[in-house]
C-alpha cells in the first residue's frame, strides 16, 4: 500500500493515540500519580490486552498493519527526543563531590538488583529466552531491567511532593543519575553482545562507543557552547540552535547505530554533551519537550501496548508466579538495597525508606530498555509483558510510598551526621 493510500489511516491512528494517552495522564494525575502511569495504561488498553480482546475489529481499524510502520517511526523519533532530554537533564558535573551517603546508596542501588536479577535469570532462561539467545546477554539484560531508575519520573514526583530542593530530593536525584549512567553503559554492552558476530566485535563496539562519548564531551560540547552564546539576532539564533540540536541528536543516533549499540544511546550521549545554562539551549529544549512528550511519545506507548498481552497471564498460575518473582526481585533489589545502604550511612528509617521507594521508580525509562530488548530479540513477548507490568507496578507505588513515609513521624530520633564530601584530586 502506498503512502498516499495509508495517510487517511495514519490521520486516524495518531490523534487516537495522542488523545487516549492525554486522557489517561489527566486521570491518574488527579489520583496523585505521575502522568506516565496513565499513558502506559492507555497504551496497554488499546492493545490486545483489552480492546483487541473485546473488539478485535475496532483495534484493527484503528491500528492496521499498514499504519504501524509509520507510527512506529514517529514513536521512535519521540524516543530519540526523550533520550536527548534525559541526557540534557543529567548534569554529570553535579556528581562531583557527592556525599558518601550518595555514593553508598547509588552503588547498592545498582549492584544489589544487578546481582539478584542475574540470579533470577538462571531459572528464567530455559522458559523465556528466545531460541538462539545466549545466556550472557539474556542474564545481563534481566539484571539491567531490575536496576533501572526512571530519572525524569523521579524528578517529577519530587517536584509534585515539594521535595525537589530538599536534602532527600538532592540525594535521590544524585543516586538516580549515577545508577542510570551505569545501567545505560551496561545496556550498551548487552546490545553489543547481542548484535556482534564475535567477542572481538562486541569489544570493538564498546571501545568505539567510549571514543564517541569522549569526542562528544571534548569536541562537540565546546562547539555547541560557542554557537549557543554567539550572535546578535536573538530570534535567528534561537532557530539555529533548535535546528542544530535536533540535527545533532539525529546524527549522533545514526553514529551509535553504525557503531552497533543502538540509536537511543547516541541521542542520550548528545544530550549529556549539550551545554547547560544557555538561554537558547533551554528555550530549544523546552520547544522540543513540548512536541516530544505530548505528541510523539504516545505513539510509542501504543506500540508498547500492542506488544503487551496480559491475556497470556490469565488462567496460567505459573505466569502469575513468575510475575510475583520478578516483582519481588525488583523491589527487594532496588528498594531494599538503597534503603539498607542509606540506613547504614546514618539516615533515619523514614528517610531511608523514602530513598529506597524513589530509587524503585522505573517508569518510561524501563519501557525504553524493554523495547530495546524486544527489538533485539533478547527477550520474547511473554517476558516483555511481565516486565512491563513490573515497571507499571513499581512506578505506581512510588508516589504513595514516599507520601506515606514523609508524613509518618520517626519512631525514635536518629542523629544524622552531616554529609561528608568525597575528596577529589585537584
Amino acid at each position: 500500500m502506498s503512502a498516499a493510500e495509508t495517510m487517511p489511516a495514519v490521520l486516524v491512528a495518531v490523534p487516537v493515540a495522542i488523545l487516549a494517552c492525554q486522557l489517561g495522564a489527566t486521570l491518574v494525575k488527579r489520583l496523585g500519580q505521575p502522568a506516565v502511569i496513565g499513558e502506559i495504561t492507555m497504551g496497554i488498553l488499546l492493545g490486545p490486552s483489552l480492546l483487541g480482546w473485546l473488539w478485535p475489529a475496532a483495534q484493527q481499524w484503528l491500528f492496521p498493519e499498514s499504519v504501524l510502520a509509520y507510527t512506529a517511526v514517529l514513536g521512535q523519533l519521540g524516543l530519540l527526543g526523550f533520550m536527548f532530554l534525559v541526557g540534557l537533564e543529567l548534569d554529570l558535573g553535579s556528581l562531583r563531590g557527592s556525599s558518601r551517603t550518595a555514593v553508598a546508596v547509588s552503588q547498592a542501588g545498582i549492584l544489589v538488583p544487578l546481582t539478584l536479577g542475574a540470579l533470577l535469570a538462571l531459572p528464567l532462561y530455559d522458559r523465556f529466552a528466545p531460541d538462539g539467545v545466549a545466556f550472557a546477554p539474556f542474564a545481563l539484560f534481566v539484571a539491567v531491567a531490575m536496576a533501572i531508575t526512571a530519572f525524569p519520573v523521579l524528578a517529577r514526583i519530587l517536584v509534585d511532593r515539594g521535595l525537589y530542593g530538599t536534602p532527600l530530593g538532592a540525594l535521590a536525584m544524585t543516586c538516580a543519575a549515577v545508577d542510570d549512567v551505569a545501567a545505560w553503559c551496561l545496556l550498551a554492552l548487552v546490545v553489543a553482545l547481542s548484535t556482534a558476530g564475535s567477542p572481538f566485535d562486541a569489544l570493538t563496539a564498546a571501545g568505539l562507543t567510549v571514543v564517541f562519548g569522549a569526542l562528544m564531551i571534548l569536541v562537540v560540547r565546546p562547539l555547541l557552547a560557542r554557537l549557543a552564546a554567539g550572535g546578535r539576532s536573538e530570534r535567528a539564533n534561537d532557530g539555529v540552535v533548535m535546528v542544530l540540536l535536533f540535527s545533532g541528536l539525529c546524527v549522533s543516533a545514526l553514529a551509535t547505530d553504525l557503531i552497533g549499540v543502538h540509536t537511543l544511546f547516541g541521542a542520550f550521549l548528545f544530550g549529556v554533551a549539550t551545554p547547560r545554562g544557555h538561554r537558547r539551549v533551554e528555550a530549544s529544549a523546552a520547544r522540543l519537550r513540548a512536541v516530544v512528550v505530548p505528541v510523539l511519545l504516545p505513539l510509542f506507548f501504543v506500540h508498547t501496548g500492542l506488544s503487551t498481552e496480559i491475556g497470556l497471564l490469565v488462567g496460567d498460575p505459573v505466569q502469575l508466579l513468575w510475575l510475583l518473582a520478578l516483582l519481588a526481585v525488583a523491589v527487594l533489589g532496588k528498594w531494599g538495597g538503597a534503603t539498607g545502604a542509606a540506613r547504614l550511612c546514618g539516615q533515619s528509617w523514614r528517610q531511608s525508606m523514602s530513598i529506597g521507594a524513589l530509587m524503585n521508580c522505573r517508569g518510561l525509562t524501563e519501557l525504553v530498555v524493554l523495547s530495546i530488548g524486544l527489538h533485539l530479540g533478547v527477550i520474547g513477548p511473554a517476558l516483555f509483558t511481565l516486565l512491563v507490568l513490573v515497571a507499571l507496578i513499581t512506578t505506581a507505588i512510588t508516589s504513595p510510598a514516599v507520601t506515606y513515609f514523609q508524613r509518618t513521624p520517626p519512631l525514635t530520633p536518629v542523629p544524622v551526621p552531616p554529609a561528608e564530601p568525597l575528596k577529589t584530586p585537584s
